[in-house]
């Protein structure tokens, strides 16, 4: 299959050296130094499971790509916006899909639950699949992903149209990712997987960033304990009202915080350690505006997404 993937960092770069390694054909959308290392060194990944370096196609243009099956937006949530007009490029280069063909799509792999509709508004909803990511990997130097922990899964499925079963693309897609060595399910539904993964995102990263804390001070605190399960319960509940059918509850959330490694941080924490961006409009906050939306009060994430707003854009220069 030929992909694209728009996001070289450490998610789509990961999953896309594990599609050409596999014998796709991969493109992939980059910048700078990253782009300059990619084309002049290759890409190389540095995991627990296994070193390797191969060599990529890289681009800063989507107009050099050529046709595609399907685009991986793997770029933060904030940056969706930014990158839709090359989305729609690569979506509309094969022309006229004969009948009977499936059209190229694209895959959403933001945190939060916002950005397949926000995609589907400028490339419409039935080119877009949503799916959600539980990795933990990075660009730690120019044309190098490191993964920390050997964990590698992508939920993927439908989220407009007909959520009544696997739909064919998506598992096309599940099997080549699956045929990379990637753990990988295909979902009729893949809203309730992006509920399921915020659920628990939202709390941590929220607590976790206001107070500065890894998982494993965290939880050793009662009081944190009960309110940590309350915000989750509000995610949940906000989720029903909206229609989406999930698997977690909020004992659970707290048996998954339980499992987490002592040291482990949530990477909005590092982000604003670094002074950059944080994800919180599309966490916290989108989890308050589509509870007052559905008359679902959530005071917990709402404190946490006041809290957490004066440092949303990151250091803020003059």
């Amino acid at each position: 299959m030929r992909f694209a993937i728009v996001g070289s960092g450490g998610v789509g770069a990961y999953f896309g050296a594990r599609l050409v390694r596999a014998g796709h054909d991969v493109t992939f959308l980059a910048r700078g130094a990253h782009l300059r290392a990619m084309r002049e060194r290759g890409l190389s990944i540095r995991s627990p499971d296994g070193d390797f370096t191969l060599p990529v196609k890289a681009e800063d243009d989507v107009q050099r790509f050529g046709p595609v099956d399907g685009v991986f937006l793997a770029v933060k949530t904030y940056d969706v916006a930014s990158v839709l007009p090359a989305v729609k490029t690569l979506l509309s280069a094969r022309g006229d899909v004969p009948q009977g063909a499936t059209p190229p799509w694209v895959l959403t792999l933001q945190n939060g639950v916002d950005s397949p509709a926000e995609v589907a508004a400028v490339v419409g909803e039935s080119a877009v699949m949503g799916g959600t990511t539980y990795i933990s990997a990075a660009i730690t130097e120019p044309g190098v992903i490191t993964q920390v922990g050997t964990i590698h899964r992508i939920v993927l499925g439908e989220v407009f149209g007909d959520t009544s079963r696997v739909s064919p693309r998506a598992q096309a897609l599940r099997d080549a990712l699956a045929g990379a060595g990637v753990t990988v399910e295909a979902v009729p539904d893949a809203r309730g997987a992006l509920w399921d993964k915020l659920s628990f995102l939202g709390c941590l990263s929220g607590f976790g960033t206001v107070t500065r804390l890894p998982a494993g001070v965290l939880r050793e605190s009662p009081a944190l304990r009960e309110v940590f399960q309350q915000a989750g319960a509000e995610v949940l509940q906000v989720a029903a009202a909206e229609g989406v059918t999930t698997t977690r509850t909020p004992e659970a959330l707290l048996q998954y915080l339980d499992g987490l490694p002592a040291h482990m941080r949530p990477s909005m924490l590092g982000d604003l350690e670094n002074g950059k961006p944080l994800e919180v409009e599309y966490l916290q906050g989108a989890v308050v505006r589509r509870g007052r939306a559905r008359g679902v009060p959530t005071p917990v994430m709402a404190t946490l997404y006041a809290l957490l707003l004066p440092h949303a854009r990151g250091e803020r220069k003059g």
